[in-house]
């Protein structure tokens, strides 16, 4: 548990590292000039780390649910081995997924003032500044946003609709209580990550919705 939420807290840095120096550079220096390249990179690091952070709690559940379930087996069902790969595969599949979106951006032709409505790399804030057929890219975030988000949810459910049955047939309250410690912490992150994520793919496309992106992106 401990070794994953150690790579967990590193994502969550690394996202914090990616945001912060550009949202300080705006507010303290007042340069809110970024290159293209730049802007690229930008989004290129913190889409890798969201995808690679999502996959990353649904790899937390699975272990919650290997532990639950299975705790006489715990430390042989997860090996260092299997942990170790089951890691590599989130980063290595994040990089991958940020990878292709940002192809089907950098393949665009951009014009105009080339005004970036937002703090940060934001999709369709990017998107907008195109004059070039967006087609292309945004069935590839479609596609890779429906996939990545229907497989997190499946793993996630899944994993919790076992321990659920495993712990209402668990006779002692104690071990009762210890189950549901173990999930509760996992649980929350999940909800604040994947609600924040619903909130900022699924609200309406007006001018009054742009105000809750950017604050539900902050």
């Amino acid at each position: 548990m401990y070794f994953f939420l150690s790579h967990l807290s590193f994502l969550d840095i690394c996202y914090s590292s990616v945001i912060t120096p550009k949202v300080l550079e705006i507010l303290v220096v007042e340069d809110r000039m970024i290159s293209f390249n730049g802007c690229m990179t930008q989004f290129f690091l913190g889409y890798a780390c969201v995808i690679t952070e999502m996959f990353m709690l649904a790899v937390m559940a699975y272990d919650r649910f290997v532990a639950v379930c299975n705790p006489l087996l715990y430390t042989v069902a997860m090996s260092h081995k299997l942990c170790a790969l089951l890691v590599a595969g989130t980063y290595i599949w994040g990089g991958l997924c940020s990878m292709t979106l940002t192809y089907s951006l950098v393949g665009l032709s951009y014009c105009g003032s080339n005004i970036l409505d937002h703090f940060v790399y934001e999709y369709s804030a990017i998107l907008s500044l195109s004059c070039s057929d967006p087609s292309f890219s945004q069935m590839a975030c479609f596609i890779i946003s429906t996939f990545n988000e229907a497989c997190n949810l499946l793993i996630i459910m899944a994993s919790y609709v076992f321990i659920v049955a495993t712990v209402i047939r668990m006779p002692s309250k104690g071990d009762l209580h210890k189950a549901f410690s173990t999930c509760t912490s996992h649980l929350t992150a999940v909800s604040i990550f994947h609600g924040i994520i619903l909130l900022l793919y699924c609200v309406p496309h007006d001018k009054s919705s742009w105000l809750l992106v950017k604050v539900e992106m902050y």
